[in-house]
């Protein structure tokens, strides 16, 4: 009991610290919101409210679709998030606790006086997790970036595991 609570705020305080890192080095998109600091459920709204405003100034609708990617915890590769994490500048330290931290776990039981042989460990983010949204938005970070690169009519947001695509034409 001890352990699973020192545990969570082990995970609390390095997810703190991602999200410092994150809002310092502006290395989330600004169209990431929920769970994401700087960037609220409210300041969505405000987002979508303004969007949807200064298209009918213009004369466009605004079509909107919404999506949810199931398990998107669960199923997040922790190679990639090594990997971006790295390439997003975090310090090797960092970057190496997640690597060691997820990724080719083994552990041992121990049970009347008898210790197992070593097997492995799966260690998932979970939807529960406090690193959770950090690293999801991060997972998700160079998608937003790569598509508002692009020259389009369309707008993509993402809320946690959640996202909209919406589209403003004459039509």
């Amino acid at each position: 009991m001890l352990l699973n609570t020192l545990g969570k705020l082990f995970e609390k305080a390095i997810a703190n610290r991602l999200q410092w890192e994150a809002a310092c080095f502006k290395l989330l998109h600004p169209c990431q919101f929920g769970e994401v600091w700087q960037n609220s459920t409210k300041d969505m709204r405000s987002y979508l409210t303004h969007l949807m405003r200064a298209g009918w100034t213009k004369g466009y609708k605004t079509s909107v679709v919404a999506c949810n990617l199931v398990q998107y915890f669960l199923s997040l590769n922790h190679s990639v998030i090594t990997l971006l994490l790295d390439h997003m500048g975090f310090a090797d330290v960092v970057v190496n606790f997640f690597a060691n931290y997820l990724i080719e776990q083994f552990t041992k039981l121990f049970w009347d006086n008898q210790l197992s042989e070593p097997f492995p460990a799966v260690v998932k983010v979970g939807q529960g997790s406090a690193l959770s949204p950090i690293l999801s938005a991060l997972y998700l970070a160079p998608v937003l970036w790569e598509f508002h690169t692009k020259k389009h009519n369309a707008q993509l947001i993402s809320y946690v595991d959640d996202g909209m695509i919406i589209i403003q034409s004459q039509t």
